[in-house]
């Protein structure tokens, strides 16, 4: 897969407004009600990274998820990384 530009990676962003790109990844942080749908969340995730084949960075503290993305393959940015994060969304959106 190849490498985005940092110019397209910037456009594409702009329909994530939920994410940031820096650190040659891009970022994003959900806030839950509690723990539990912080965590019912992660599960439905890591279903979709199975299924892509592509794994985030993460961390979760109680209500907090923290999600980084980048093709480690490619050293960066790819379109993989934008296909899961919009996976993600569709997610994080059903939480709501």
């Amino acid at each position: 897969m190849g490498l985005l530009s940092d110019d397209l990676i910037e456009k594409k962003i702009l329909h994530f407004p939920d994410w940031e790109y820096y650190d040659n990844a891009i970022h994003a942080e959900f806030e839950f009600d509690n723990f539990k749908d912080c965590f019912s969340a992660m599960s439905r995730i890591a279903f979709e990274c199975e299924a892509l084949n592509h794994h985030p960075n993460w961390t979760n503290v109680y209500n907090v998820l923290k999600i980084s993305l980048s093709t480690h393959d490619a050293n960066g940015v790819t379109e993989k990384d934008f296909k899961l994060a919009e996976a993600i969304e569709a997610i994080v959106e059903v939480q709501d």
